[in-house]
């Protein structure tokens, strides 16, 4: 029996193998389940296959030797499965360890076969050795461009979020500057300069706090006692003043006292609307509601226009779940990766919340945030939104982020 027949029909006591292999490396997150440990496993196999049966010429098989295999423009299985490995939070070695056990798991068990009697093929040997050393240059290559990707991510969530505050403050010092009085209006355009540059450096320790906790329990909060209502209005008026052609309605409907992190809360809220705002029609307005019950503070942000395109929605608050091996070549890596919707995601769920969102054609599209009004520390919606968040993009182009 050939090497490449002797994979296909012991193909499930090899994924056998490679599944309880996988299973003693320790990640932060939940444990994965069976069909997320042997992700791909199988097509890498049924690649490695097709490979053993493909005629191969000398310079072919010197050229692959050399690192040098044919370039192919479809995302590969090894290239896929690196970067789904890295979400789960595998370090590049232990993703390197789980090709090491592929490799010895199909070669003890085809060495059996040779004890028992199967001819020995040195060229079907050497040509796996091949086939699994390429696929593991591909995971590596995968894995590191997609390291350099979220890097770039995160570190752009500080040009992402300092946009608005700091416009703001462009605009106020240039009003300030071109102001005759120093009466009222200028008072209050210097308290708004005062608050925006104060959030703008409690932003930018939000770029260290993200890169520390993004393999951990998400984004840290530091609840207190407080009052939504005049926050939200603070927000707003910051936003009129950025986008000073948009047309933004708040109706609030009563105070919304709770346990907050006030300056957390401020993204969520800056975030949603900034991204209703520029992904709006903007010949129609942007509604923001702040609402409570007796459990819950709700708060919902509407624009018209087109809706989010259905290949999108899955991944609506998820960078990395839209990051492309190959579209990152042609395409700027902060492009519409969505990164104000992933942080605000971040704050609500690390309040213990949901946050929600619904769009069509003829509705437009609704972002519904649900917070609890008393912060409970290790809610359990954090470990449920946390194996889909990944929350952790509306049609946002935002770009990159804290």
């Amino acid at each position: 029996m050939r090497l490449s027949d002797f994979i296909t029909a012991n193909l499930e006591p090899i994924l056998q193998d490679w599944d309880d292999f996988a299973r003693t490396i320790e990640t932060p997150g939940a444990p994965l389940d069976t069909e997320a440990l042997r992700d791909h496993a199988e097509q890498m196999l049924d690649a490695i296959v097709l490979d053993l049966r493909t005629k191969q010429t000398a310079k072919e098989q010197l050229a692959k030797a050399h690192g040098n295999a044919p370039s192919n423009d479809l995302e590969t299985p090894a290239e896929t499965h690196a970067v789904t490995r890295l979400m789960a939070g595998f370090t590049i070695d232990q993703m390197v360890s789980e090709y090491r056990a592929l490799r010895a798991s199909v070669l003890n068990q085809w060495s059996k076969q040779i004890k028992a009697g199967t001819p020995l093929d040195i060229d079907d040997m050497t040509r796996f050795h091949e086939a699994i050393d390429q696929a593991l240059a591909e995971s590596i290559a995968s894995y590191s461009r997609a390291v350099e990707a979220s890097r770039n991510l995160f570190l752009g969530i500080l040009g992402h979020d300092l946009r608005t505050p700091l416009g703001a403050i462009l605009l106020g010092a240039d009003m300030l500057r071109r102001s005759e009085d120093i009466g009222t209006k200028a008072t209050k355009i210097s308290t708004q300069i005062y608050t925006s540059v104060k959030r703008a450096s409690q932003i930018v320790g939000d770029l260290l706090n993200l890169t520390r906790c993004q393999m951990g329990p998400g984004i840290p909060v530091k609840t207190e006692r407080l009052d939504l209502l005049p926050l939200c209005e603070r927000i707003v008026d910051e936003l009129r003043a950025f986008y000073p052609s948009a047309a933004i309605f708040f109706e609030p409907k009563r105070s919304c006292h709770g346990e907050f992190d006030g300056a957390r809360m401020e993204q969520v809220l800056s975030n949603l609307i900034g991204n209703a705002v520029q992904h709006g029609d903007n010949q129609r307005p942007v509604t923001v509601t702040l609402d409570t019950n007796e459990e819950h503070v709700i708060f919902t942000v509407h624009n018209s226009g087109e809706p989010i395109p259905d290949d999108v929605m899955p991944f609506i608050f998820n960078p990395m779940g839209r990051f492309s091996q190959h579209s990152i070549i042609d395409h700027d890596p902060s492009e519409g990766l969505g990164l104000g919707l992933f942080i605000a995601s971040d704050i609500v769920t690390s309040h213990g919340g949901v946050i929600e969102v619904t769009s069509d054609s003829q509705s437009g599209t609704t972002f519904v945030v649900t917070v609890p009004k008393l912060h409970r520390k290790h809610n359990d919606s954090w470990h449920l939104q946390q194996m889909t968040l990944t929350a952790h993009p509306s049609h946002t182009d935002f770009d990159p982020v804290p």
